[in-house]
């Protein structure tokens, strides 16, 4: 693919150790998912628990993020990735951003996204590596990854090409879930990502109830809300349904070889964020910043 010959010529021009080992890693990102035939050597045995990897003290991460659409990946790893001082690397925002550019893949992107389907993998990791390419050009090292892999072809390409050291699996009620992708809103103006659904379930029949203030925008952008074309009920039930079918396996891929982390959201942010940095170890790393993260 057209990427894999840029990240190569990209690869022999740069000089940093630290830009050379980040391009190494989007060069054999692009080279594995352009063979056509994957053949992978047996995986190694590792520990059944993740805890020995989420010692991060001292090390560039190479994290991953799972979880349904709208279930928060976005949020906690950007929060993740300033506290940790680490690159957030959003398939969805790089599919966004393709989408709103009058590239070539703009309206081939479109008719995807509007139905609901998830994109090919040659699309996802051709963004992917373009993405890795230009982080290494900024002396980028170690990332958060969020929306890939989302299959198990997507899982064994990344095992070929990198060493993942975690994947943590956010968990939240399917019905929660369609309130929060149906509150979502983006302002036209500036870009921010908001949600106005108010999200409040009483403990029932056994079922921990479960609360979730709304994200309110500015007053600056309050009149500039829109919501977008794929937040509708049908697609979003849709994007739900395809998540399970194909995604599930890759959660059973990382639960087998120790890396996977789930997490059971609580609430929202206030709720959810200091028990996942317990989770992860790093209640007491760098204390300060992650309460403004």
């Amino acid at each position: 693919m057209a990427a894999g010959s840029r990240l190569l010529r990209f690869a022999a021009s740069v000089s940093s150790p630290t830009v050379q080992t980040f391009s190494v890693f989007a060069r054999r990102l692009s080279i594995a998912a352009s063979e056509g035939d994957l053949r992978f050597p047996p995986s190694s045995t590792v520990n059944s628990s993740c805890e020995a990897r989420c010692d991060v003290k001292g090390k560039n991460v190479q994290w991953a993020f799972l979880g349904c659409p709208g279930v928060g990946k976005g949020t906690y790893a950007s929060r993740l990735s300033l506290l940790l001082g680490v690159p957030h690397i959003s398939t969805g925002d790089l599919v966004r951003e393709e989408l709103n550019s009058s590239g070539p893949l703009a309206d081939q992107l479109k008719g995807i996204v509007n139905q609901g389907k998830l994109v090919s993998d040659e699309i996802i990791i051709d963004l992917l590596s373009k993405r890795v390419e230009e982080g290494a050009a900024r002396g980028e090292s170690g990332f958060i990854l969020d929306g890939f892999p989302r299959t198990v072809r997507q899982a064994e390409i990344l095992e070929r090409v990198t060493d993942i050291d975690q994947v943590i699996n956010l968990k939240l009620r399917e019905d929660v879930l369609l309130k929060k992708c149906l509150g979502r809103r983006i302002c036209s103006q500036c870009g921010g990502n908001f949600n106005v659904a108010l999200i409040d379930i009483k403990e029932e029949e056994g079922k921990p109830g479960i609360y979730m203030a709304p994200l309110l925008p500015p007053s600056d952008c309050a009149d500039k809300l829109v919501t977008r074309s794929d937040d509708t009920e049908e697609v979003v039930k849709e994007r739900l349904r395809i998540y399970n079918d194909m995604t599930q396996p890759v959660e059973e891929f990382y639960r087998k070889r120790g890396k996977l982390l789930e997490f059971e959201l609580p609430g929202g942010i206030p709720e959810s964020w200091p028990k996942l940095l317990q989770a992860l170890h790093l209640d007491n790393h760098d204390h300060k910043q992650s309460l403004t993260a």
